[in-house]
């Protein structure tokens, strides 16, 4: 029988697109959710149990019956490795033999940018559950540019002169839909940086983003002490402050600058650019735009 894939967050951006991809294929699927009322109707694909990464048990049912495992990374929180760890351990329990996992371009246990360093030692945990397993590394999504552009036109943060090699959410997705529909092994024990055709300064980034909206755009590099102090406003955790100041500071130290030509070599199409994603997603500049 073909194999049954479990898709983690299927009520996301990268879990949607993936089990849309998925059902157009016709793969059977098992979407996960923690509210199965929004989860999408596609063909071949049932609606599991509401599940929690961090519940052993509501992850075990939910996989059940499943073959692969996609598991997108959970949401930034404190104890996020050990939601991680508590879902993988789970579908292997429940039979699940083989994992795919949306990882971070550079993670390492002393990378820069302190949320890739869940992502390397969630990895670790995954080579040691004895199942294969392909890493798929995405770099900075594309759709952060203009969301980390303020009404002002202006990119604040720590990144210096550093370039990053952004990603689409829609190219992450269909590498992933080409891994997870290899069965022959050609993935396995793989990791594969998933970037954009080019890595941009986000001085390039600001001009990018000023031609798309026909008004100036400016990158102002802070210091960190500056970063700290601009975003402290929103009264947020220590981590999570880390977490946003660290992610400029990766850009600066070129931790997420390399390209790589996994997207086109997996999905048959070039990557796509900033300008290719502003002009598929126009919404995305609503509040750069005169009068908004």
């Amino acid at each position: 029988m073909p194999p049954v894939i479990a898709v983690s967050g299927a009520t996301g951006r990268i879990g949607g697109l993936v089990a849309r991809r998925l059902a157009d294929a016709g793969v059977e699927q098992r979407l996960l959710g923690r509210d199965p009322s929004k989860l999408p109707e596609l063909p071949e694909a049932v609606a599991a149990p509401p599940a929690e990464y961090g519940d052993a048990e509501a992850m075990r049912a939910a996989v059940n019956g499943a073959d692969t495992l996609f598991l997108v990374s959970a949401r930034e929180s404190a104890d996020r490795v050990r939601e991680h760890i508590t879902a993988v351990d789970a579908a292997v329990a429940a039979g699940v033999e083989r994992i795919v996992y949306v990882s971070f371009q550079g993670a390492a246990p002393d990378a820069t940018f302190t949320f890739a360093r869940d992502h390397w030692h969630t990895e670790r945990h995954i080579r040691g559950l004895g199942v294969p397993f392909t890493f798929l590394r995405d770099s900075f999504y594309l759709a952060a540019f203009p969301a980390m552009t303020g009404a002002d036109g202006v990119i604040r943060g720590p990144a210096g002169s550093g370039r990053v090699a952004a990603v689409a959410h829609e190219d992450v997705a269909g590498v992933a839909a080409a891994v997870l529909t290899t069965t022959d092994g050609t993935h396995d024990g793989v990791t594969y940086d998933v970037t954009g055709p080019t890595a941009l300064t986000l001085a390039e980034v600001a001009d990018e983003l000023g031609r798309a909206t026909g008004r100036e755009v400016r990158y102002v590099a802070e210091t960190q002490e500056e970063a700290y102090a601009s975003r402290a406003g929103y009264n947020a955790a220590a981590w999570e402050l880390a977490g946003w100041v660290s992610s400029y500071e990766a850009i600066a130290s070129n931790e997420m600058s390399a390209v790589s030509d996994v997207v086109p070599r997996l999905t048959g199409s070039p990557a796509r650019s900033l300008t290719d994603y502003l002009r598929e997603h126009p919404n995305s500049l609503r509040h750069l735009l005169p009068g908004a």
